[in-house]
């Protein structure tokens, strides 16, 4: 790679330590010359990749499975240097995207087979067609697990992916183009494009791209969707989330403790999928305090690459001064501190470990995503009052609810205005179900059955049969 000075950073994809500050490298954005070369080769990728078997190509999906196993150290190495992530987390986002391989390789070929309809006295099927090249627009939260979610069903269905990953993580970009090489898929079918935004839209406009995904904020969904729509494109689109965590007064308090602390703070609670706004039963909240606080207190921070650090710095500085600006919104607006609440001074990019109580619609932390580690305590006065503060907000992507109850958890999961509902236990994403929200979370699906289809061309093939 070229060297770079700082006066050409708006030239270039910078990674940045967000635990030193340290630059770790440049990389120059593609050119609009550039751009063009890259979707003749995606283009002519799709041509090659969508005539081999399927069987052929669920022995590509397996075979990355073992690449990314081999590469896991140098993988997690990366995100821990790159964003932060802590690396026992990154070893497990690299293991969770082999087993995503290997769901795969095992059931997509029959998620692919034409599906007989209930059209009488003919031979009416749905077959399931690739589209053509998929872009992707993804974050940096999660390098390698918000990429291969959607990429190994998009290639899996005989599409070619094109990634656009957010400028701080390249280097995971990189290598995983080199992983899939490594696992014999063909050149172009898995490519990566370092470009700005106006690269993105030069893609978008390309008639050599057949549809869109984005992973990301509501403005970044908002515009790539405007763009996509207004040349006839498909998207799907994964947004924000400020995920509901209802605790009803019948719950295991302990259990729930332990998963709202998982499901808020893993990844330093840089997650769209989160326990953000933590809705517990007026009755309980001052045992769920306590026992909540003590858990969060015990969370050590630290170095990412240090195996015992559960809390790494946050991704950028910049994210971490709108959290801040956040957090000290909603203490303005009424809510108590009961622990944190403020960047940690010195070298790297650290925020506290914090605990708002008393947060009520209308708070910044409960209108807002909070993107960090933060969580917001609410009291609800009985299981439906919790309902109406858990759809109480523009977002919908997931919620989890704890209750001894069944029939009350499962009337309460079919009111919940959300993609998930996840009941005694954390949100959370696998292979074998759906994901996606609704309202401003966006819409369609990656993962399961629906993730594939979402990339295909569902086409009808009705055979009339002559007496």
């Amino acid at each position: 790679m070229a060297t770079m000075t700082r006066a050409n950073f708006a030239e270039c994809a910078v990674s940045l330590n967000p635990t030193t500050g340290e630059e770790l490298q440049l990389y120059p954005f593609e050119s609009s010359g550039q751009i063009d070369s890259s979707l003749a080769l995606i283009r002519s990728a799709f041509l090659g990749w969508s005539a081999v078997r399927i069987a052929e190509r669920v022995l590509v999906i397996r075979r990355m499975a073992g690449v990314l196993r081999d590469r896991l150290e140098p993988m997690a190495r990366m995100a821990a240097l790159e964003m932060g992530k802590p690396v026992t987390q990154g070893r497990a986002e690299v293991e969770k995207c082999a087993a995503l391989c290997e769901w795969y390789a095992e059931n997509g070929e029959a998620m692919l087979s034409p599906e007989p309809t209930l059209v009488p006295g003919s031979a009416a099927y749905v077959h399931f067609r690739p589209l053509g090249p998929v872009l992707a627009v993804m974050p940096w939260n999660f390098p390698f697990w918000q990429v291969m979610r959607g990429a190994v069903a998009i290639i899996l269905a005989g599409n070619t992916y094109v990634l656009k990953h957010a400028p701080n993580v390249m280097g995971c970009a990189y290598l995983l183009k080199a992983a899939w090489l490594e696992a014999g898929l063909p050149a172009g079918v898995f490519e990566v494009l370092n470009v700005t935004p106006g690269g993105v839209s030069q893609a978008i406009a390309d008639d050599r791209i057949a549809t869109v995904a984005v992973t990301g904020s509501v403005g970044a969904g908002r515009a790539i969707a405007a763009q996509a729509g207004a040349m006839l494109k498909k998207c799907v689109l994964e947004l924000g989330g400020s995920d509901p965590f209802i605790v009803l007064a019948d719950a295991d308090v302990a259990e729930a403790v332990k998963a709202a602390t998982m499901g808020r703070f893993q990844n330093t609670g840089q997650i769209c999928i989160a326990a953000k706004r933590i809705i517990v039963e007026a009755s309980i909240m001052e045992e769920f305090e306590i026992a909540f606080v003590d858990a969060v207190s015990s969370l050590s921070m630290g170095d990412p690459l240090d195996a015992e650090v559960y809390l790494g710095p946050m991704a950028r500085y910049d994210l971490r001064d709108e959290l801040d600006s956040q957090v000290k919104a909603t203490v303005a607006q009424g809510a108590r501190p009961l622990l944190g609440g403020d960047k940690i001074a010195g070298k790297g990019n650290f925020y506290e470990a914090t605990v708002l109580s008393g947060v009520t619609p209308g708070m910044t932390s409960f209108d807002e995503e909070v993107f960090g580690p933060v969580a917001s305590l609410i009291s609800a006065d009985d299981a439906d009052h919790a309902l109406m503060l858990a759809n109480g907000s523009e977002f919908g992507l997931a919620g989890s609810l704890w209750t001894a109850n069944s029939e009350v958890a499962q009337d309460l999961a079919s009111r919940m205005v959300t993609g998930g509902v996840f009941i005694n236990g954390y949100a959370a994403s696998d292979p074998r179900v759906p994901i996606g929200g609704v309202k401003k979370s966006g819409f369609g699906r990656e993962l399961s059955r629906f993730g594939i289809q979402e990339f295909c061309n569902t086409q009808t093939v009705w055979t009339n049969r002559r007496p």
